[in-house]
């Protein structure tokens, strides 16, 4: 369901008048695409690492074999003969260590990008996708919620704060203040 116009609104909540939206906004909804360009976007967080391909394994330890009574764990040359080289000895390689070959950025084609980014900004439009995203918005008179620009000039906070009561958004950032969580320590 395409937007083609919205209402602009004053300070005071009221209607200005009715303007038409960008041809961005009958982009279709697609979640499963602005979901992979997200997760693509978040993988770029992602420190790459790996371990030395060699740790552990720069010792000439071999196992002595059966019969002798001992467990089968590669020992070092040498009176002493501790274990060395076997995952589970002091020293030894990782078991399946992080390799520095594997692929931690996700990449997405220009275009699929470019479909997420339209497809995201048209849902802004839909009261019912921005309300399952747990946005309080029953206050709000239409979505998007286009006001003047008169409210980037507001220089008090008090004033910020009266013109977005009067739009009906201040419900919705009491929930994101309420949801601070403080960690213990």
């Amino acid at each position: 369901m395409a937007k083609i116009s919205a209402k602009l609104f004053d300070l005071q909540g009221k209607v200005k008048e009715k303007i038409r939206l960008p041809k961005v906004f009958q982009t279709p909804v697609r979640p499963d695409v602005i979901k992979r360009a997200v997760l693509a976007i978040q993988s770029h967080r992602f420190q790459p690492q790996g371990r030395d391909p060699m740790a552990g394994k720069r010792t000439t330890a071999e196992s002595r074999g059966v019969g002798l009574g001992m467990a089968r764990i590669p020992r070092t040359k040498g009176p002493v003969g501790r274990g060395a080289l076997a995952p589970g000895t002091v020293g030894g390689r990782a078991a399946h260590p992080p390799v520095a070959e594997k692929k931690i950025r996700k990449k997405i084609p220009k275009k699929e990008r470019q479909l997420a980014i339209r497809s995201a900004i048209a849902a802004t439009a839909d009261k019912k996708t921005v309300a399952s995203r747990g946005h309080v918005i029953d206050d709000v008179p239409d979505l998007p919620l286009i006001v003047v620009d008169e409210l980037q000039k507001l220089k008090k906070t008090k004033q910020v704060e009266e013109a977005l009561l009067q739009l009906g958004v201040m419900p919705d950032i009491y929930r994101v203040r309420e949801s601070k969580k403080i960690r213990a320590g």
